[in-house]
C-alpha cells in the first residue's frame, strides 16, 4: 500500500511524542573512489591502502590507512580492513562507507561482507541514496542482490543540516521496526511504521511502502482536506492505477458531509507522439433551473459532471495534431464544486504544419457558455477553419512577401451562420538611410468572400451584414518611418525614437458582410502603428490616416525605464466605422501610451492610458505593479474603462482592481493573499449590478515550504450568487511530500 494517504491523515490522528530513530546526519569522506584503474576481469578486487600486513598462516591481509577496494562496480572506503582470503570474508571498521552501481553510499560503524563487496553486515547504518534520501539504521543486513533488510530503522528525504551547517531535524520522517530497501525497484517497504511531522508522531501504520523516485505506482496519493458553505466538509481520496510505465488512471472520490460523494477520474497517457490526458466528474446533486432569479429557491436533483481534457502529438518536425474537450451539463456545476470560475468553456482540434516559410492549419472549435441570460443556440460553432501562410523572403526588390489563404465556416443552432473565404498578399520592405533612419515601406491587398444566412438573429445590427453572398476589396500603402537617437544621461544611456507613419486605403465595404471576430476594438499603444487596428478580419479601417509618436528608455545600473505615446490623424472627412468612445471615431484620434519602470528585482511598474482628445478625460487607465522581492512581495493591478459606449456589448465599461501579496515570516513560513473587486457602477454600465464597490472573491492563507514538504491552509471566500452556486466561504488544506508521490 502507498503512504500518501497516511501521511495526510497523520495531521489528524498526530500524538505528540519523541520519535526514536537512527541519526541521518552525514558521515565523514564523501563517497568512496575506484581503488585504482579498472581492471578488464570484472571479478578482480582493485585494492589499495596507506599500509598492509599479510598473514601466511591465515592467509589474511590487514589493510590500514585510507584503505580503498572495488570490484564490478562495488567500492569500499574504511580506515582498516581485515580481509580472509580463504572465507573471503571482509571486515571494515572505522569510518566506512560502500557505494553500489546505482549510486547509492552505505556509512557503517563497521561492515562485514564478503570480497564481492555485494552482501554482509552493517552496525550503525547510513545509507545515503542516489535519487535524494536516508535510511538509517542500528543493523543492516546487505543481499547480494542489493536489497537492504534493517532494523530500527528511519527514512526522510528532508534535509539534515540547516543554511548554516548545523545538524536540523527533517521536517518529516518514518520511522520503522523493520525496513527493506530494493535498489532494483526504489521502493522502500515499511513494518511497524509511524510517521512523524514536525515532532508529532502517527498511531502505529499498516505494512505499506514508497517509491524514492517519481514514478507510476499503483496505489493511494496525497490526499486532500476542504470546507464549503455548500457541500460541508470534503475529503479527496486518490488512487493511482498504473496501466504501463506511461499510462495511469487516477480515481478520486470526493466525500461530503452535506452532499452525495462525487466520483473525478484522470487519465494520462504519454507515447513517443505526444502525451495526453481526460478528467471527467460525475455527481448528483440540486440545481436552479431559473439562474436570473437570485431569491428562488426551487431545484431538482439531477446528474450533474465535466470532462476536461486536453492533447498535443507531433507526428515528425512539421506536422503536430492538438485539441481539447471541454463540456460540462450545466451552468453552475464548476462553481459550485469549486472546479472553475470561467464563464465560457471552448473545445478545439487543430492538425498544424510549421517550417521555416510556411504554416498551414486546419482547426475548429466549438464554445459552451456558462453566462447568465445568454442563450446556447447562439454560441458559435466553428467548423473548418482553414489558414495557409507563405513567406517569400528576399522577394521583390529585396522586400518579403507574405501569402495568406483563409476560409472560417461558423454556425448557431438558433443564430447567425456566417462563411468567409479571403486571399492576401503582403509586401514589406525595411533599409535604413544614410542618417540613421529606419523605413519599412508596406503594401497589402486583400479579396474577401461572404456567405451570411438568418442575420435577423443578431441583435445588433452593425454585426449582421447582408443576408446572403458578398464581396469586396482591401487594398493598403503604407510608409513608417522611425529615427533613433542615442546618447548618455545620469550615467546611463537613453535613447529617443520618433516615428511617423501614413496609411493610404480606399474607402472599404465594411457593414456589407457580417462581423464575427472584430467586435471588441480599443485605441491601444499596442495597436496605434498596425495597418489594421480592428483585431480580426471581418472588420477593416478605411480611413487613410497619419499616426505619430516618440519612444524613450533610459538604462542606468539598476533602473530601466521606457515609454511611448501618440496619436493618429484621419486624412479624409467620411464617416467612420468605429463608434464613439473607442478613441478612432473623430478625426483625430484619442492619445495613447504605456510607461515601464523597473528598479532592479525589487519594483516592476507598467502603466497603460488613453486620453481623450477634446477635454483631456481619462478613457482607459490600467495600473500593473509589483514591488518586493521573492520572498515579499505585493502585486496591484487597477483597470478602468471609461468609453461612454452603451450601443455594443463588447464595449462596455468597467472598473476592477486586483491585489495580492506574500509575507515571508522566516525563511520556510509565509503568508499570502489576493483578491478581486468589482468597482463598476450603474453609471459605468447600465447592465453591471454592482454598487460600485463589490469584492468578487478572495483567498487567503498560510503556507510552510522547503526542500521536502509543502503545507498550506487556505480560505477562499466567493461573493456571487448565480443559481445553487451560491456566495460563501471555503476552506482548503494541503499537504505535499516529496518521494511519496508517482
Amino acid at each position: 500500500m502507498r503512504f500518501d494517504l497516511l501521511a495526510g491523515g497523520a495531521l489528524c490522528l498526530a500524538l505528540a511524542g519523541p520519535a526514536a530513530a537512527q541519526s541521518l546526519l552525514g558521515r565523514a569522506g564523501g563517497a568512496p573512489a575506484p581503488a585504482a584503474e579498472a581492471s578488464a576481469a570484472d571479478d578482480q578486487v582493485q585494492f589499495s591502502a596507506g599500509a598492509l600486513e599479510y598473514d601466511y598462516n591465515d592467509d589474511v591481509v590487514t589493510a590500514t590507512g585510507e584503505v580503498r577496494m572495488s570490484r564490478a562496480g562495488e567500492r569500499l572506503r574504511a580506515e582498516k580492513v581485515l580481509w580472509n582470503r580463504k572465507s573471503g570474508k571482509v571486515v571494515a571498521t572505522g569510518n566506512v562507507a560502500v557505494t553500489n552501481p546505482q549510486g547509492d553510499i552505505a556509512y557503517g560503524d563497521s561492515i562485514e561482507l564478503t570480497d564481492t563487496l555485494k552482501d554482509g553486515v552493517v552496525d550503525n547504518l547510513l545509507v545515503v541514496l542516489e535519487q535524494g534520501g536516508r535510511l538509517a539504521a542500528v543493523r543492516g543486513v546487505r543481499n547480494a542482490d542489493g536489497t537492504m533488510n534493517l532494523d530500527r530503522a528511519v527514512y526522510s528525504p528532508c534535509a539534515v543540516t540547516g543554511s548554516d551547517g548545523c545538524p536540523r531535524e527533517p521536517s518529516w520522517k518514518i520511522t520503522a521496526v523493520k525496513v527493506v530497501y530494493r535498489p532494483d525497484k526504489k521502493r522502500v517497504y515499511y513494518e511497524g511504521a509511524r510517521f512523524h511531522l514536525f515532532g508529532m508522531t502517527s498511531p502505529a501504520l499498516p505494512r505499506f511502502s514508497n517509491s524514492v523516485v517519481a514514478s507510476n505506482d499503483t496505489g493511494l496519493l496525497t490526499p486532500s482536506i476542504g470546507l464549503t458553505r455548500l457541500n460541508g466538509a470534503e475529503l479527496v481520496l486518490p488512487f493511482n492505477l498504473a496501466l504501463g510505465p506511461s499510462q495511469s488512471l487516477v480515481l478520486a472520490p470526493h466525500i461530503f458531509t452535506s452532499e452525495v460523494p462525487m466520483m473525478e477520474a484522470r487519465y494520462s497517457g504519454l507515447n513517443e507522439l505526444g502525451a495526453y490526458t481526460i478528467r471527467g466528474f460525475a455527481t448528483s446533486s440540486r440545481r436552479t433551473q431559473n439562474l436570473t432569479d437570485l431569491a428562488t429557491s426551487d431545484t431538482e436533483r439531477a446528474f450533474r459532471g465535466y470532462l476536461d481534457g486536453a492533447g498535443r502529438f507531433q507526428f515528425d518536425p512539421n506536422w503536430s495534431l492538438s485539441g481539447s474537450l471541454r463540456l460540462v451539463t450545466d451552468r453552475t456545476f464548476l462553481r459550485r464544486y469549486d472546479i472553475s470560475n470561467e464563464d465560457r468553456l471552448r473545445t478545439t482540434l487543430a492538425l498544424e504544419r510549421v517550417d521555416t516559410n510556411s504554416y498551414l492549419s486546419i482547426a475548429g472549435w466549438a464554445v459552451q457558455t456558462l453566462r447568465v441570460g445568454d442563450r446556447q443556440g447562439m454560441q458559435p460553432v466553428a467548423l473548418p477553419e482553414l489558414d495557409y501562410r507563405r513567406r517569400v523572403p528576399d522577394a521583390l526588390l529585396g522586400g518579403t512577401l507574405q501569402f495568406q489563404l483563409n476560409s472560417l465556416a461558423i454556425g448557431r443552432k438558433a443564430g447567425q451562420d456566417t462563411q468567409r473565404a479571403f486571399g492576401s498578399a503582403r509586401w514589406d520592405w525595411r533599409g535604413i538611410t544614410v542618417l540613421g533612419q529606419e523605413v519599412t515601406l508596406t503594401a497589402f491587398g486583400r479579396a474577401d468572400a461572404y456567405d451570411t444566412q438568418n442575420v435577423a438573429a443578431t441583435s445588433i445590427a452593425s454585426y449582421r451584414g447582408i443576408e446572403g453572398f458578398q464581396t469586396r476589396f482591401i487594398g493598403a500603402l503604407a510608409a513608417d518611418v522611425r529615427w533613433p537617437f542615442v546618447g548618455e544621461l545620469f550615467g546611463g544611456f537613453q535613447r529617443f525614437t520618433p516615428r511617423v507613419q501614413i496609411v493610404a486605403t480606399p474607402k472599404t465595404r465594411n457593414i456589407q458582410v457580417p462581423n464575427e471576430d472584430a467586435r471588441a476594438v480599443d485605441l491601444e499603444d499596442s495597436n496605434l502603428f498596425a495597418l489594421n487596428r480592428f483585431s480580426g478580419y471581418d472588420r477593416w479601417e478605411d480611413s487613410s490616416r497619419v499616426t505619430y509618436g516618440a519612444e524613450w528608455a533610459l538604462d542606468l545600473d539598476r533602473i530601466a525605464i521606457s515609454a511611448n505615446v501618440g496619436q493618429s490623424y484621419r486624412l479624409n472627412e467620411r464617416p467612420s466605422i468605429l463608434p464613439d468612445g473607442t478613441g478612432l471615431s473623430d478625426r483625430f484620434s484619442d492619445i495613447v501610451g504605456r510607461t515601464n519602470i523597473r528598479f532592479g528585482e525589487l519594483v516592476t511598474l507598467t502603466h497603460r492610458y488613453r486620453i481623450d482628445k477634446d477635454n483631456f478625460a481619462i478613457r482607459r487607465n490600467e495600473v500593473d505593479a509589483t514591488v518586493g522581492t521573492r520572498q515579499t512581495y505585493a502585486t496591484v493591478g487597477y483597470l478602468r474603462l471609461n468609453r461612454d459606449i452603451n450601443v455594443l456589448e463588447d464595449l462596455q465599461d468597467r472598473e476592477e482592481v486586483r491585489v495580492g501579496g506574500r509575507v515571508g515570516i522566516t525563511r520556510f513560513w509565509s503568508v499570502w493573499g489576493s483578491a478581486i473587486v468589482d468597482l463598476t457602477n450603474r453609471a459605468e454600465d447600465p447592465l453591471s449590478t454592482s454598487d460600485g464597490f463589490s469584492p468578487i472573491r478572495h483567498r487567503v492563507g498560510v503556507a510552510y515550504e522547503d526542500d521536502c514538504l509543502n503545507l498550506g491552509l487556505a480560505w477562499k471566500r466567493d461573493y456571487r450568487n448565480v443559481g445553487d452556486a451560491r456566495s460563501g466561504n471555503s476552506y482548503l488544506l494541503t499537504l505535499s511530500l516529496k518521494n511519496l508521490g508517482r
